[in-house]
């Protein structure tokens, strides 16, 4: 095994204070391992880590830990791993920046092969601005045949009579039909009344299936909605053997047909479903039999899931930081799990749960995997992405952070930020693994 030490040795610019900053360097002892951060040949030891100090000073005469952690500045809090590639292109490029800068651009790196998905040229545009209400918000269906993008928006106020039973909210399907990257329609889904406060979205069959979080009256479940006008629905699964779901927030589908989907009780704190009569499951349904049965459990918040490319894991997301009420506990989870996908009987099931990933600004929410089975999720800083080892190899900073995003063609991404609609364009082969285009 390789012996991979960190060293933090003081940086020659100081502050003013005296202190310089601190910065990681590698040093590897044994061959290097190119899915690893670069290792520096400089210092080559096989002690444990140590700190590195070019001079003695006043800070010496305390302990050592305190010299490395008791003044909480800011440029000492987010020491990041770097290396001489990155550097350059930090230097060389007006739109990618070194993470240790004070105002970081939009795509950050932590790893040498985030740049590959990157690409040459990578961009962040702003597509739509709409300040009325917070129209980007979930779902993020691209639907391939008619170049058509479905987004969901988070609640909106409701004066109508009939939203009573939603507590006077409501949720609208925007759909933006593209005829170039920056050339679009932007129009309103009249939505059904089965499409009930509508969250989550994913592909299915010549249509698109939306999670529909249900009302004071209106159960919960999924619905089929077809992509073209009028846009008829019909309802998948609205229970679990007879007791009602409590808001399902996201759903994938699996090649064998099934649809899996998460149902945490953020409708239930959110004052439109009634006090919940199931645990925040997650749920397989094969529309092919009706069979609809529980995978996943033991989540506070249960939020999004996807499927690496091959099928053999599933990442399922923990937005338990943030309730429905609005309240944040920072030492509840904001976590990606990764489980495997065991098949027996014939039957898939999700069996070694591990944490794959925590998200250090806000929650992971929305999440889906590239071609190469790299993990995107939608966090408070915007989309943070780590590859299949749980290593985080970069972030597309976004202003006001990213719930949700979906993939288009050839690297292209639409980002929601609430009241924003962002466009990414990566690298022409980053492309997303539910579509693969």
């Amino acid at each position: 095994m390789s012996h991979l030490l960190w060293h933090r040795p003081r940086t020659a610019e100081a502050d003013g204070t005296g202190h310089g900053n601190y910065k990681v360097s590698f040093s590897d002892s044994s061959k290097r391992d190119s899915s690893r951060p670069s290792a520096s040949r400089t210092n080559s030891h096989t002690s444990s880590p140590r700190l590195l100090s070019p001079r003695r000073d006043k800070d010496q005469d305390r302990p050592r830990s305190q010299q490395l952690w008791s003044d909480n500045r800011p440029d000492n809090r987010a020491w990041q791993r770097v290396n001489r590639q990155s550097e350059a292109l930090w230097q060389e490029s007006p739109s990618v920046l070194s993470p240790n800068s004070p105002q970081p651009r939009p795509f950050l790196i932590y790893h040498d092969s985030f740049l590959n998905l990157l690409g040459p040229s990578p961009s962040l545009s702003l597509l739509i601005t709409d300040p009325r209400a917070p129209y980007f918000h979930e779902a993020g269906v691209f639907h391939l045949a008619t170049n058509t993008l479905f987004i969901t928006s988070n609640q909106i106020p409701d004066t109508s009579p009939d939203a009573v039973t939603t507590s006077n909210k409501t949720i609208v399907i925007t759909k933006i039909e593209f005829f170039s990257p920056t050339d679009f329609t932007r129009d309103k889904v009249r939505c059904p009344e089965r499409n009930y406060m509508a969250n989550g979205g994913t592909n299915f069959r010549d249509g698109i299936i939306l999670c529909a979080q249900g009302s004071l009256r209106e159960p919960s479940g999924l619905i089929y909605m077809e992509a073209k006008r009028p846009h008829k629905t019909v309802t998948l699964v609205n229970n679990y053997h007879g007791r009602p779901f409590n808001s399902p927030n996201d759903v994938v589908v699996h090649s064998d047909g099934s649809v899996w989907f998460t149902d945490p009780i953020y409708g239930y704190e959110q004052g439109f479903r009634p006090k919940p009569q199931l645990p925040q499951h997650v749920y397989r349904f094969d529309p092919s039999t009706g069979d609809i049965r529980v995978v996943a459990d033991g989540f506070g918040r249960p939020n999004g899931i996807c499927f690496a490319p091959n099928e053999e894991t599933c990442y399922i997301t923990d937005t338990d930081v943030i309730h429905g009420d609005g309240t944040q506990v920072h030492s509840r989870p904001a976590t990606v799990y990764a489980y495997s996908v065991y098949w027996t009987n014939d039957q898939p099931y999700l069996t070694n749960r591990r944490v794959f990933a925590y998200a250090d600004t806000g929650a992971p929410d929305g999440i889906e995997c590239d071609v190469y089975g790299n993990v995107y999720a939608g966090c408070g800083d915007g989309i943070n992405v780590w590859n299949n080892g749980g290593m985080l190899v970069g972030k597309i900073l976004i202003e006001g952070g990213c719930a949700n995003f979906c993939f288009g063609r050839n690297g292209e991404m639409w980002c929601f930020g609430e009241h924003k609609l962002w466009r990414v364009k990566l690298g022409d082969e980053t492309k997303g693994a539910l579509l693969g285009v």
